[in-house]
């Protein structure tokens, strides 16, 4: 093994506020802020960061002139309330379909929000 995953990172030219975004989309926090870089903690043992790009060209989703690069999907047990929940923290709804919403971030990354159907583990019978 060469190495371990650190973190998944997103470039931006405006950090603090893709930071912001996806901190309150996901219920994040904020583990250390420097100049060009911020850390979050997603809480269940990832890191997510977003790195200053001050040229960074959005990707326009499906065109393929403006490629995406790269995406999350985040699960969500509610997708109506996920999809607004992420519009009004500034995404922008590009498609929906019964399980998947994809939208795009305030620096437009594009994310999929699917609709979560883990099941719960049934109890133990005592």
């Amino acid at each position: 093994m060469i190495g371990t995953l650190r973190a998944v990172v997103l470039d931006a030219a405006d950090i603090r506020r893709l930071a912001t975004f996806y901190a309150t989309l996901g219920g994040w926090t904020e583990l250390y802020t420097e100049d060009d870089w911020i850390a979050l903690d997603t809480g269940d043992g990832w890191r997510f960061a977003v790195q200053y790009s001050p040229d960074h060209v959005p990707p326009r989703w499906p065109d393929p002139a403006y490629p995406q690069q790269g995406h999350l999907d985040l699960h969500a047990p509610d997708l109506d309330a996920g999809t607004a929940r992420a519009v009004s923290l500034g995404a922008r709804l590009l498609r929906r379909t019964g399980t998947r919403c994809t939208l795009a971030d305030p620096a437009g990354h594009p994310f999929d929000l699917c609709l979560s159907r883990r099941r719960r583990a049934s109890p133990s019978p005592a």
